[in-house]
């Protein structure tokens, strides 16, 4: 298996590969897996990572995944015209064995081509699915197709290598295509360029109020609107406003989110970069936002170009929002409950040197704006400051349910520069070297043993 070791600067962890050396898989596999992956970018992306373990466990040769082109994106770019292919399939070269496509079969001078057989996987399944009920109709037919593949392997594995391979997935080999990497880093360059700035995941959208079932700030059209995509998109539910808001259910406000930084000391000067789809409700929700901090910008305004036109069409878009706030300095999701978005930079940021995130604690801050509200603002700013000084700005910490494991990979993702036990140690800087070496010693020696 491959070992990458980056954030050399920790000094007391570093994110890594697996830090054991394992050997590369086997030459002879039981067979092809096809998975479709459904979802918007980053749960498209938490699944190829868990399509890539599946392979492994099953000691399967893994077809390049199939990204769906889901209705909210109307995006068919596939994986081809989001991700390196030959950057994926490079990486993973010691883990798991990848083809674009299942090849023909040479049978009796005719080419077939292998029918792989369609499955639905249990949603979080066990990997005792993967070895048993799949692995043997892989067998049988050859390959299997498993669809959807949003959330079909169980997150939580007691073996710290499988969780290894998930990150070396997520964080070294899924890297975008060239252009996408070129223009986020020119937008970036251009925030740079005036001082620090910090990016804000704005989930005051459509389909999270809706989800969340928080009707009433809006007008009586606004709320037929939201009330009509959940029937369409959710399962029924009592959802009552008041109660939702009281226990923190509803997203941030963008003045909500105004007032929080502003507690925390930051001013009208602060640079801010906006990642969000079309905001509902418009300007009557984003002008007291932006009368707090009027220096807001998104990758529209920071790099005003047809080439930015052409390149940030659906799953790009996201993708260069994604790298955008991934180098932020600060990060602040206003919403991190079901926000894919969101909890995968979370973990992201963590894994590359533990970089400050702002998390809101919208259960403790409710009671505080609904004072607010209500006409009591004595002693507002400091009730803020108070709950956000008591959470967590991206410092290690022990995962706890239900936070994920693409939010929170500590620590089976983390090797120890002075670890005890030898399993937990950093592997040397020429691991790479060492790795090539060995596959091409074994592929020499199945040489000589075939010549023999």
């Amino acid at each position: 298996m491959l070992i990458l070791v980056v954030g050399s600067h920790l000094r007391h962890h570093e994110p890594i590969g697996p830090v054991s050396i394992c050997s590369s898989p086997p030459t002879e596999s039981n067979g092809y897996l096809r998975v479709r992956c459904n979802g918007g970018l980053n749960q498209q992306r938490s699944a190829i990572s868990n399509a890539v373990l599946a392979a492994r466990i099953m000691n399967a040769t893994l077809v390049l995944p199939e990204l769906d082109a889901n209705s909210f994106w109307h995006d068919d770019s596939g994986f081809h015209g989001i991700y390196d292919v030959e950057h994926f399939i490079k990486t993973l070269r010691y883990d798991v064995k990848i083809v674009e496509s299942i090849p023909e079969n040479q049978k009796n001078g005719k080419k077939k081509k292998i029918k792989a057989l369609q499955m639905r996987p249990p949603r979080d399944a066990p990997i005792s699915w993967y070895t048993t009920d799949a692995l043997k109709k892989m067998k049988e037919h050859g390959a299997i197709y498993l669809t959807p593949f949003s959330h079909r392997l169980a997150e939580e594995i007691d073996n710290p290598e499988y969780q290894r391979l998930r990150c070396r997935v997520n964080y070294h080999a899924l890297r975008f295509k060239p252009h996408i990497m070129k223009l986020s880093q020119s937008i970036v360059d251009k925030l740079r360029a005036q001082g620090p700035y910090m990016s804000i995941h704005l989930r005051f959208e459509m389909d999270m109020l809706s989800f969340a079932g928080c009707f009433d700030i809006f007008t009586p059209e606004e709320q037929k609107i939201l009330k009509k995509y959940r029937e369409e998109n959710f399962a029924p539910k009592r959802l009552v406003y008041n109660e939702r808001r009281a226990i923190g259910k509803c997203p941030l406000t963008p003045e909500e989110v105004g007032l929080i930084l502003r507690a925390l000391g930051f001013d009208n000067s602060t640079r801010i970069y906006l990642a969000a789809g079309e905001l509902f409700g418009g300007e009557r929700f984003m002008n007291p936002f932006r009368s707090l901090f009027p220096r807001l910008e998104n990758h529209s305004s920071v790099e005003n170009s047809e080439e930015l036109v052409q390149n940030t069409r659906g799953l790009a878009g996201s993708a260069v929002d994604y790298m955008v706030c991934l180098l932020s300095d600060i990060f602040m999701p206003t919403y991190d409950g079901p926000s894919n978005f969101a909890n995968n930079l979370l973990g992201h940021r963590l894994y590359y040197g533990f970089r400050t995130t702002i998390r809101p604690d919208r259960k403790a801050l409710a009671p505080i704006f609904i004072d607010r509200e209500n006409g009591r603002t004595a002693g507002f700013e400091e009730a803020i400051k108070k709950v956000m000084l008591t959470t967590n700005f991206g410092e290690p910490h022990k995962r706890v349910s239900p936070e994920s494991f693409y939010t929170n990979s500590w620590p089976e993702c983390f090797c120890q520069t002075a670890a005890k036990n030898p399993a937990d140690r950093c592997p040397p800087n020429d691991i790479l070297n060492i790795l090539d070496n060995g596959l091409q010693k074994e592929a020499t020696e199945q040489t000589n043993s075939t010549i023999s």
